[in-house]
């Protein structure tokens, strides 16, 4: 019977190490991605209007949410492959009528998305992990049978701790795209790290106060999303110090603020928002 009991605490302390080091490999980052594309009138065409989709999927095509989706009562037939995916989840998209020359956004031009790494029916932050924006549209009423009218394309891109800054090659039909997932977060690598350091204020004008609170020396970089390092240099504190750093001739956007020590016992990331 003992023994019985030990085997059972055993394996039940096993399933619970194992469920853990599961939940941790699961990562779930916080962030947004910007995506811009531009949609140019077909070419040979004179089309005015426009039915179209744009909706997240993950990496094994399942749907995550739609971020935008405008049609009509004449032309709610005509985007079968975002019906068939999202069963017309339109949870937290931008919907309306077809656009026109007079609509917003128009017909044919510039067209953003934001998306905030949730899923549209749970609610909830998705797992880290290859993603695909895709875009479905329809210019003519009806839709050709043959699909002469009809375009479908999409573009992956990383979600995770790391920015990524892409500029997917497009088409005739779509052109000028970037993708930009920003994960929000303060990242602290080692223990030895944590709560040494502080940056504020956030968002900011380009004034930047980094409060080290323990002796430090190394290096203050300053990183756009693209990874680029905008600004960087030496510090050697004893004691404790508020560095002030100015970044008001850089544009505004998201950037990095990372402290590294030369020994490498410190580091730690914040994503600082700048604007004027």
């Amino acid at each position: 019977m003992k023994r019985t009991k030990l085997f059972s605490l055993l394996m039940g302390i096993a399933c619970m190490m194992l469920m853990s080091n599961f939940s941790r490999a699961i990562a779930q980052t916080n962030g947004t991605l910007t995506f811009t594309f531009t949609q140019s009138v077909p070419a040979g065409t004179t089309a005015t209007k426009n039915v179209m989709a744009v909706w997240i999927e993950d990496n094994a095509g399942t749907f995550v949410k739609t971020k935008m989706r405008f049609w009509g009562n004449g032309t709610n037939d005509h985007l079968p492959s975002w019906v068939t995916k999202s069963t017309q989840n339109v949870t937290d998209a931008t919907t309306g009528a077809t656009c026109t020359a007079s609509t917003t956004p128009t017909a044919f031009g510039v067209k953003t998305i934001t998306w905030d790494g949730k899923g549209a029916v749970s609610g909830t932050l998705m797992p880290d992990g290859v993603y695909k924006v895709w875009i479905e549209s329809s210019y003519c009423n009806p839709q050709p049978a043959n699909g002469t009218h009809w375009l479908i394309t999409s573009f992956s891109f990383t979600k995770g701790p790391v920015a990524e800054h892409l500029t997917p090659t497009g088409d005739a039909n779509f052109s000028a795209i970037t993708s930009d997932w920003v994960p929000t977060f303060t990242g602290v690598q080692t223990n030895e790290a944590k709560n040494n350091i502080s940056v504020y204020p956030n968002p900011t004008n380009g004034i930047v106060n980094i409060n080290i609170k323990n002796s430090l020396k190394g290096t203050i970089k300053v990183e756009n999303i693209t990874g680029e390092t905008v600004f960087e240099e030496n510090v050697d504190v004893t004691g404790s110090k508020v560095e002030t750093i100015d970044l008001s001739k850089l544009a505004n956007g998201n950037y990095f603020v990372k402290v590294q020590s030369s020994d490498s016992k410190v580091a730690e990331d914040f994503k600082i928002v700048l604007g004027k």
